[in-house]
């Protein structure tokens, strides 16, 4: 009873004198305005960094799984034994302003960095608790509060992430259940105690905050998640994530490591991702992202709306390893060109291409700014060619709109189009101004004009049809399949009735033999279906994938297709022999022939 009154009386004091709730509620004009600067900047660097990277995330001389500042937890270290680490914890290379400056010249416009971890560390000169880098480390410096005024200073928005469930040190925090030396206490004497105190103190004590990062929702109290999200409104424009809890969905939707295939609808999102495999500094981590990967990733998040916050992770001195600063560099080099095919742009209104992405910029047009007459509007289309055709030629399928004007970004070399029955043709030069992405601007005026077109093998001979580019066909009277989502990616699920079947209207250009795979996930037996053309289809098998949410890649077989023209692709259970499953992808595959 005694910690849920200190949380009541942390919340109230919190919305003392505050007006009305339904006074509070945010028009859609007030969300938007608060929301600009985030859907306008893109990219943002996310930073991990703690007492794990001392030791590079290995304890005892023994690596440890998971990613470095899971550590604590990997390797069942005992507080005080972790405490050790604390004490060497001295990056004295640690520069704020030349960290910030390259987060800057990688074109990023946002920084969130780990305020607290789960170990339960405060990287800054918290009044709550004395385990924190001002009191407990030689370093005795309040990092939070030196890189806050270095991104005053440079023009960088400010984000905080912290751990609000998990703590492995406090003895109320959630997840420590290996060190039994600790003295337990209510959750919610962790909160109120520490958890609450720290997050009011990093959105009161260190300037402007432009983001709250949440992390590792659990089980607590509704007065503890209450004390916690009702500290957001001590800063009215900051910007929170998805992952307080089930009950408080934040400003954005969180995908962590993977890029949807498409965006969710009606939702801001962000992908965080670490530039290598761990998330903080880990020694031996070699597995570093290919700048051209890196780049054609922040790509495909802005080409479907949404942002890319990529971590880097410093070392126990403070720095970043080469390989992370030289990726960062080459993003800036590309960033410094390419720019404006980023920075407030808005999601492809006409696909992805097999040759790249597409993004988006819209403006009034003559004197008619104000206007709501879409005729009236300009349209700047952003063409991200990653496979530059050896023909000179590049196909925008679908597009009808009259082009006014097109250009490469790289040089302003003006280019011809023609408008054909498929689309846009675009005459590019024989060599592409960069081998990773180049980018080319296309005006268009009035509303985007598309008509659908049939999916092709693309100039590999690969053809990838998804679950939400599908048809289904149900039994009437029976439940219905319906496409569905798992960690962010469509899926046909509820597939129960063995009368169902899942097609796709293709075009094949190029006859000949294709292998046939799919990613699905069975959680019974083996199950049984026909996939293929209608005249040409194939039986498969495939066994357990070790339940519904594990999927797989499976090879299905190969489909012949003797002539070219459009056809049906269907995936049709095999009646006494299907199990139900649920159906991410099929993928087709022309096999090359011997010569």
């Amino acid at each position: 009873m005694h910690s849920k009154f200190k949380i009541l009386c942390l919340l109230f004091l919190t919305l003392a004198g505050t007006v009305s709730a339904d006074e509070q509620r945010e028009t859609q004009q007030e969300r938007d305005a608060r929301m600009s600067w985030w859907r306008e900047a893109k990219f943002g660097m996310f930073v991990h960094w703690g007492v794990y990277s001392v030791v590079g995330g290995e304890h005892n001389g023994k690596k440890l799984p998971n990613s470095a500042e899971w550590m604590m937890n990997r390797g069942k270290i005992s507080i005080a034994e972790y405490s050790k680490y604390v004490k060497q914890f001295n990056p004295t290379k640690f520069d704020a302003d030349e960290f910030v400056a390259r987060a800057k010249n990688a074109g990023m416009k946002y920084l969130v960095i780990t305020a607290k971890h789960h170990d339960g560390f405060s990287m800054f000169g918290s009044h709550s608790s004395p385990y924190n880098v001002v009191d407990a480390t030689p370093f005795g410096r309040d990092i939070m509060k030196e890189l806050s005024v270095a991104c005053q200073k440079q023009g960088i928005r400010l984000g905080f992430y912290y751990s609000q469930a998990q703590d492995w040190h406090h003895p109320g925090g959630i997840g420590n259940n290996w060190d039994k030396s600790i003295q337990r206490v209510s959750n919610d004497e962790y909160v109120s105690e520490k958890a609450a105190p720290e997050v009011r103190q990093l959105l009161t004590e260190y300037g402007p905050i432009g983001i709250f990062w949440w992390d590792t929702p659990r089980a607590m109290s509704e007065e503890s998640f209450n004390s916690l999200h009702s500290l957001t409104k001590l800063v009215p424009d900051v910007i929170t994530n998805d992952r307080l809890g089930n009950d408080f969905p934040g400003d954005y939707k969180t995908f962590e490591r993977q890029i949807p295939r498409s965006a969710p609808p009606g939702k801001d999102w962000e992908v965080c991702m670490p530039i290598s495999g761990s998330w903080g500094y880990k020694l031996g981590d070699n597995d570093f992202k290919s700048t051209s990967t890196l780049i054609r990733n922040l790509i495909d998040i802005a080409s479907k709306g949404g942002n890319y916050l990529l971590n880097v992770s410093p070392t126990g001195e403070g720095t970043l390893l080469p390989q992370a600063i030289e990726r960062l560099e080459q993003i800036g080099d590309w960033m410094s060109v390419n720019s404006e095919s980023i920075y407030g742009t808005t999601a492809s209104p006409i696909g992805a291409f097999d040759w790249g992405r597409c993004t988006m910029k819209s403006a009034k047009s003559g004197t008619s700014a104000n206007s709501d007459d879409d005729s009236q509007q300009n349209h700047l289309l952003y063409l991200h060619v990653f496979d530059w055709p050896s023909d000179g030629k590049l196909m925008v399928p679908g597009l009808k709109n009259e082009v006014q004007a097109a250009h490469l970004l790289a040089n302003g070399q003006v280019l011809e189009t023609e408008a054909t029955e498929d689309g846009v043709l675009v005459s590019l030069p024989k060599t592409a101004p960069d081998s990773i992405a180049s980018v080319i601007a296309v005006k268009v005026s009035g509303p985007i004009e598309t008509v659908a077109v049939t999916p092709t093998p693309d100039r590999k001979g690969q053809l990838v049809l998804t679950a939400d580019t599908s048809y289904i066909n149900n039994n009437e009277g029976s439940r219905e399949a319906t496409v569905r989502e798992h960690d962010g990616i469509p899926h046909v699920g509820y597939w129960l009735d063995d009368q169902a079947s899942v097609q796709w209207d293709i075009k094949i250009t190029q006859p000949g033999s294709y292998a046939v795979s799919a990613t699905l996930s069975v959680e019974g037996d083996n199950t049984t279906f026909l996939v293929g053309p209608m005249g040409g289809q194939i039986e498969a098998t495939v066994p357990s994938t070790g339940g519904y949410g594990k999927y797989v890649e499976r090879s299905l077989g190969t489909l012949q297709f003797d002539e070219a023209g459009e056809t049906i692709i269907q995936v049709k259970p095999v009646a006494g022999k299907w199990q139900p499953m649920n159906l991410r992808q099929l993928k087709l595959q022309k096999i090359e022939e011997s010569k």
